[in-house]
């Protein structure tokens, strides 16, 4: 029979990571949701009902209180926040991959392999296909 991994609450999780450099402050959305930063990167962790950390908003760079979001355009990533949007360098790829496996270890969360390979982004949008509708069915069959 399969172990179940016992997880800190949401508090101690907090906890755990103030004493280890990281900051933690309130964040507007979602409700409930703490910034929690290190180095210039951030993300939003809540809390669910048995008191489990989860991060609701991907690791990012922090700008004046606000998370940037990494956004994947086919031939680069950027850096996108209601403020910018930069280019993405190859070095802020590294510091949110590692912030991004750094936190999940903190909060006991589980690490997938495609993510470890290099970081992933929270939207992508290609050049290709911006503006174009969804397909519709033709109803053609074979």
């Amino acid at each position: 029979m399969k172990k179940k991994k016992s997880h800190p609450n949401f508090a101690q999780t907090l906890e755990n990571l103030r004493a280890n450099g990281y900051t933690t402050v309130p964040y507007a959305e979602p409700e409930g949701g703490i910034l929690v930063a290190k180095g210039g990167l951030g993300a939003v962790l809540v809390g669910d009902e048995e008191g489990v950390a989860h991060v609701v908003r991907e690791p990012g760079l922090v700008y004046r209180d606000e998370l940037a979001r990494l956004v994947d355009r086919g031939y680069q990533k950027f850096m996108k926040s209601s403020q910018f949007e930069l280019p993405a360098t190859a070095s802020q790829l590294h510091q949110i991959q590692a912030f991004s496996e750094s936190l999940k270890q903190w909060i006991g969360a589980e690490t997938l392999f495609n993510e470890s390979l290099g970081s992933t982004s929270n939207r992508y949008q290609y050049d290709r296909v911006r503006g174009r509708r969804s397909a519709e069915p033709t109803g053609a069959t074979l």
